[in-house]
C-alpha cells in the first residue's frame, strides 16, 4: 500500500481506495502522479464511461469544502494481480455525505475492457459494507437510466429495489435498506 491510502476496502479481487484532494488533483492535471498516489497502473483510456472533468471538479471541490467526509466522494477500484502492481480499473462512490434522514446516494462505474467479470458488484457490496458502519446511515439509492440493463443488473444483484422515477429526467431509482 502506498503512503497516499487513507481509507480503504478490501474484497476479493480488489481493493476500494476513497479519493482524496491530493489524488484527484492528480487525476486532473498528471497521470503519473495520480498512477503513484494510487501505487497502481493507470490505463491509458481512463477514465471510466460516464466520468468526466466535470464530475473530477465535483470530488476536487467536495473534498476541499468538507475535508471531515473523506469517504463520502469517489473511490477509486483497484484490481489485485499477484506478481505485478493493481491496475485502476473503475471508480465510484457517494453524492456527498448522507442526508439528515440517512440517506446516501451512492454510483459506480468499471473500464469497459474490465465489465461483465463482477467487478461492479464486488465493488458496490464493499461501498455498501463501508457505508453501512455508519450508524447513521439508514438507506442507500442509486438512479440509473432504464436501458441500462447492466447497471440494473448490478444493483439487483446487491439488494437494491426499484423504488420509482430518479431524480433527474428519465432516470430511475433504486434503494437499499439498512439490514436491521
Amino acid at each position: 500500500m502506498s503512503q497516499y491510502h487513507r481509507i480503504s476496502i478490501p474484497t476479493a479481487r480488489l481493493v476500494l481506495v476513497a479519493a482524496t484532494i491530493d489524488m484527484q488533483q492528480a487525476e486532473l492535471q498528471d497521470r503519473d502522479r495520480f498512477a503513484s498516489h494510487l501505487d497502481a497502473d493507470v490505463p491509458g483510456d481512463w477514465p471510466p464511461p460516464l466520468n468526466d472533468e466535470a464530475s473530477m471538479h465535483w470530488t476536487l471541490t467536495y473534498l476541499r469544502e468538507h475535508p471531515q467526509h473523506e469517504g463520502w466522494a469517489k473511490w477509486y477500484f483497484l484490481l489485485s494481480r499477484p506478481g505485478a502492481r493493481p491496475v485502476l480499473i473503475g471508480n465510484g462512490g457517494f453524492a456527498g455525505a448522507p442526508a439528515a434522514d440517512g440517506t446516501a446516494e451512492l454510483g459506480y462505474s468499471i473500464m469497459e475492457t474490465h465489465q461483465r467479470q463482477g467487478f461492479a458488484p464486488e465493488a458496490v457490496r464493499g461501498m455498501i459494507a463501508w457505508a453501512f458502519t455508519h450508524a447513521h446511515v439508514t438507506r442507500l439509492i442509486a438512479h440509473t437510466l432504464p436501458d441500462l440493463r447492466p447497471s440494473i443488473r448490478v444493483l439487483e444483484k446487491c439488494g437494491f429495489r426499484f423504488v420509482g422515477d430518479g431524480s433527474e429526467e428519465g432516470t430511475i431509482r433504486y434503494e437499499l435498506l439498512r439490514p436491521w
